[in-house]
């Protein structure tokens, strides 16, 4: 395996040192000192940084610390047994709106927050509830499209968290991260009060700790191979496990699913006397044209068709999510149902021009441009591959990659094989990331010893992949893609993006 020359790292060292908050942050804010010339500062960036407000940040973190002592989002007792009783001695919060529920392997964080767009475009205030986050917890609510700031959180949790307690004391096992955070987004969107939730599930949906809401319309964007050990090793079984967000007599919109899942998730509708809108079928994308910036989109909604429609966002796959958020908005409203008319194509197109979605083909730099994915499974990663090599056509792409310890590493990387030119091998902050010798290998076996670069820091690997981009001098046609990890993602928008 080829290494770049070696770089001083004393100034970085420095600046670790002389960090005094969390360690694992202080590391990746030195990296952003030096690196901050090459990528430059956002503009009206989604993604909010930490407060500056010192002893709001401190409070911020006390809350993350307390947090942090629960059971992680990847260990799970598959029940809402807890969440059902957080719900019930909060005075049952998520019962105070409707809701649209969202599951699925891939797609489910930019649905929503395309959903969220249309739906406020419409003048309805909304609550989001998505995960994992980029980079800060806060991210996980928003109110009105934006998340909620980080006071208001720091309050949502001290506002629940006597009723924590208590189930605490009543159930064999405590409260998870997850559950407690979702039963504070119910809350603080009772307490808006939101006139809809949109809300993602964390994992799966029979027992995810989301399905205590009674959701007038269940979305299901494509299933894939994903978390097996816990939701089944076919997709058919994974169908089974997500098809648990369908409620009696809800509308069902189903993107475009393996054979064997749509059977599923069909009898299931059945099952629950659900309506059914298929993509392909009921809706679907009638023409897509590569734009600049985006894409140019004619949908097909459940009442009609939607022409020119500027999507921001790159890739085949977002113009699939936005076919799919679409028909859930005309369900929600009775489109298609109730109502034989379409939405207002200006307002439609208004608000999918206005969409963001961070950390998905995200252009965080240019001369070479870099690009944050947050692709983590095959199916992912297929679907970004296709994106890149449509929207930007590099003459020499350089992939940064840190999965996830439980993660198809392997299959990943054999789907980016065909558009890297080499891969730099690294790990990201989290404690589950795969450790970089044993990916390296991995990347060797499916790249060649001769196109993979090892960097166990990732400042260092994207400074790396710079720098092999650039190396034949091809700065029109050179980019960077960081990928494999919702986590290394956060990392490097913090090391490329923080002011």
């Amino acid at each position: 395996m080829s290494e770049p020359s070696d770089q001083s790292d004393d100034q970085f060292d420095d600046i670790v040192d002389a960090e005094t908050r969390d360690p694992d942050l202080a590391v990746i804010e030195a990296g952003s000192r030096t690196l901050r010339t090459q990528g430059g500062q956002p503009q009206g960036d989604p993604v909010p940084s930490r407060p500056e407000d010192p002893e709001l940040d401190k409070a911020l973190r006390e809350v993350e610390t307390e947090l942090s002592t629960r059971w992680g989002e990847t260990k799970l007792e598959p029940s809402v047994t807890r969440i059902a009783a957080l719900m019930d001695v909060l005075g049952e919060p998520q019962r105070a709106y409707p809701s649209i529920h969202i599951t699925g392997t891939n797609g489910k964080t930019s649905t929503a927050r395309m959903i969220e767009a249309l739906l406020g475009a419409f003048e309805l205030r909304t609550g989001r509830y998505t995960s994992p986050h980029v980079q800060t917890i806060t991210e996980r609510i928003s109110l009105d499209g934006a998340p909620i700031s980080a006071e208001r959180f720091v309050e949502t949790y001290q506002d629940v968290k006597p009723y924590v307690e208590l189930v605490d004391a009543r159930e064999e096992y405590r409260l998870s991260f997850f559950e407690v955070l979702t039963g504070m987004a119910y809350a603080a969107f009772a307490d808006a009060p939101v006139d809809v939730a949109v809300v993602e599930v964390g994992m799966g949906g029979t027992w995810d700790a989301t399905n205590v809401i009674d959701a007038s319309v269940a979305v299901v964007t494509p299933i894939d191979l994903d978390h097996t050990d816990r939701l089944g090793g076919t997709t058919a079984e994974i169908a089974g496990e997500k098809s648990g967000i369908i409620k009696q007599g809800a509308t069902v919109i189903l993107a475009q699913q393996p054979v064997d899942a749509a059977q599923v998730l069909l009898k299931k509708a059945v099952e629950a006397d659900a309506t059914v809108a298929r993509e392909g079928m009921e809706f679907g994308i009638v023409s897509r044209e590569v734009a600049v910036g985006g894409q140019l989109l004619t949908l097909r909604g459940l009442g009609g068709e939607y022409d020119g429609v500027f999507l921001p966002l790159h890739g085949a796959y977002q113009a699939h999510n936005a076919a799919v958020a679409l028909a859930a908005v005309e369900a929600f409203f009775g489109i298609g149902a109730d109502h034989a008319r379409t939405l207002d194509p200006d307002t439609v197109r208004r608000a999918f021009a206005q969409v963001a979605s961070p950390g998905r083909m995200e252009i965080v730099r240019s001369s070479p441009t870099v690009i944050l994915d947050a692709a983590h499974n095959p199916h992912g990663a297929r679907a970004t591959a296709e994106g890149v090599s449509e929207a930007f056509g590099f003459s020499r792409l350089v992939g940064v990659v840190s999965t996830s310890g439980d993660k198809d590493a392997r299959g990943l990387l054999e789907a980016f094989e065909p558009i890297f030119a080499e891969v730099v091998i690294t790990a990201n902050s989290n404690p589950r990331a795969t450790d970089v010798d044993a990916l390296a290998a991995i990347a060797v076996e499916v790249f060649g010893e001769d196109r993979v670069v090892v960097e166990p820091r990732l400042d260092d690997a994207i400074e790396a992949a710079i720098t092999l981009a650039e190396e034949e001098a091809e700065y029109g046609g050179a980019g960077v893609l960081v990928t494999g990890s919702i986590f290394t993602v956060g990392d490097a928008r913090l090391l490329l993006r923080r002011g």
